[in-house]
């Protein structure tokens, strides 16, 4: 592999010197422009269905038309889709359940819950909790934790993560699969005729804190709306539950939680009814509107149809739960302003190649990734480009800040070809690829270019690498010090020099891909 790398950069040296890390001033000047103004208090947290969308999806298409760029949906910057957003609470609070005992699971401090249905309320008087180890059904991993048990119009409690996260001998060890995204248990739960699904919450099992949860729940659930349905075949409740709500839920029945917790990591675990009822009942508030996908495209010299989607989304969280200095707008900064403006970057310095590439090149921004990578998922159902013309997706996500690495990391690696791409571009900027095997926090599930690889699309992920050419320069913002909170603002001091090295990465991953003409098996 290594050989074939670097026999691919050596031919590829006429179109990768442009993508070498110039460190042009004007280069800084725009990504930090881009940032700055985007990740701004007077684009409101980019919440779709608001006020902010119609200012962020302006900005992006004026930018895009300036640069040259022609609109990608039949002469349009914009696709427009459904949505549906959601704001639901128990009543009182609360939800009442009873089995040996009775207990209180109060919201949100032990449950956050909401539902994807166009209804008024929701009403589950004395449902039924099934306690579902994982929630999963893999028959190529010899793991079924539905067999023998009556789910159906009840409600399943199940653990996030996989059990390879627990066990490195099951399923990919520490790689989380699909399997432990809190959205495949839903839509598991959803398959198997359930009313609910809660998925149990750990800190360490989700890679974040259960205000990330609180935050991103509590108000205006985004789905995408069905009108024919009214999306009825929704399941009725959707949550989180806290580990303090679940030792609640498990005392009502008499039951041990650790106890039950330890079994279900372990093959041949059976999941059981927990012997309590509760009512859930929740007053729901809802709003139908229309958000839209932004997108431009630099058309091809080739005939074949042929096109490389470049990604970054473009919503955040908007207004939400102050911090402690009383702030409450969640800027979105590094997600996803930086990779917004490293979007921009890479559209303006393709539109200045002096040789217009075979293939197109379309910039794709996607709607609502934050509520369930929707945007992207409407995408792909709908494509501007058909999914068999589309060679790749290099998505952007939370690029920045980054200081200068000699590797760059990348998740999802061995699938495709399309590594040899980003080894070759590495290797011509001095640089490597690190593969690493740890998606333990399952991030290679959590962006938008998850819904183009279930199309059978090539695309990884890319994160800054682990060893800084200057060790004295160490990133000083760290992930869960800003993670979906109101601190992820831009400062002048961002070290970005790693950022635009890697967005150089890519610029000459989008040229080789864009100039060749061969397809990535």
């Amino acid at each position: 592999m290594r050989k074939v790398a670097l026999t691919l950069a050596a031919s590829l040296l006429p179109l990768l010197a442009f993508a070498q890390p110039q460190q042009r001033p004007s280069d800084e000047h725009l990504l930090r422009d881009w940032i700055r103004t985007m990740a701004s208090d007077d684009f409101g947290g980019r919440k779709p269905m608001t006020p902010y969308e119609d200012k962020t999806v302006e900005y992006l298409s004026g930018q895009m038309a300036q640069m040259g760029l022609q609109p990608a949906f039949d002469g349009s910057w914009y696709q427009p889709f459904g949505m549906i957003a959601v704001t639901a609470k128990p009543l009182k609070n609360q939800v009442q359940v009873k089995g040996r005992r009775r207990a209180t699971l109060k919201y949100p401090e032990d449950l956050v819950i909401w539902t994807a249905r166009a209804t008024d309320k929701v009403e589950l008087p004395a449902a039924e909790f099934v306690f579902c180890g994982f929630g999963i059904h893999a028959p190529e991993y010899g793991w079924d934790d539905f067999e023998g048990v009556d789910v159906k119009g009840k409600i399943i409690v199940a653990m996030v993560n996989d059990p390879g996260y627990y066990d490195a001998s099951l399923f990919r060890g520490r790689n989380m699969t699909y399997y432990g995204r809190w959205i495949y248990k839903f839509e598991e739960a959803r398959r198997r005729g359930a009313a609910g699904c809660l998925v149990l919450h750990n800190t360490e099992a989700a890679s974040y804190g259960w205000h990330v949860c609180m935050n991103g729940h509590l108000e205006d659930n985004l789905a995408i709306y069905n009108p024919e349905t009214a999306n009825a075949d929704e399941l009725a409740v959707k949550g989180w539950l806290h580990e303090d709500g679940a030792r609640k839920l498990f005392e009502a029945a008499g039951m041990d939680l650790e106890a039950a917790l330890a079994a279900a990591k372990r093959p041949g675990f059976k999941s059981f009814p927990l012997k309590v009822k509760g009512d859930v009942r929740m007053d729901v508030r809802y709003d139908i509107q229309q958000t839209r996908n932004v997108a431009g495209i630099l058309p091809g010299t080739g005939d074949n149809g042929e096109v490389v989607v470049v990604s970054a989304h473009w919503d955040h969280l908007g207004f939400g739960t102050p911090d402690e200095t009383g702030d409450n707008i969640y800027n979105g900064a590094a997600d996803n302003a930086s990779s917004m403006a490293g979007a921009l970057l890479l559209a303006k310095k393709l539109t200045e190649q002096p040789l217009r590439p075979r293939r197109s090149i379309l910039f794709l921004f996607p709607s609502s990734e934050e509520s369930g990578l929707f945007g992207s998922e409407y995408y792909c159902a709908h494509p501007a480009v058909p999914m068999e013309k589309t060679v790749a997706c290099l998505n952007l996500e939370s690029i920045g800040p980054a200081e200068l690495t000699h590797d760059v990391v990348i998740l999802g690696g061995g699938a495709s070809s399309l590594d040899r791409y980003y080894e070759a571009a590495a290797a011509a900027q001095g640089r490597y690829i690190f593969y690493d095997d740890d998606n333990s926090d399952g991030w290679f599930f959590r962006s938008d270019h998850y819904n183009f690889v279930k199309k059978g699309v090539p695309a990884v992920v890319m994160e800054n690498g682990l060893h800084p050419v200057d060790p004295s320069r160490p990133n000083r913002y760290p992930f869960q010090k800003w993670y979906h909170k109101p601190s992820d603002e831009y400062r002048e001091d961002w070290d970005l020099e790693g950022t635009l090295a890697n967005l150089n990465l890519v610029l000459g991953v989008a040229l080789s891909l864009a100039h060749s003409s061969g397809g990535l098996d």
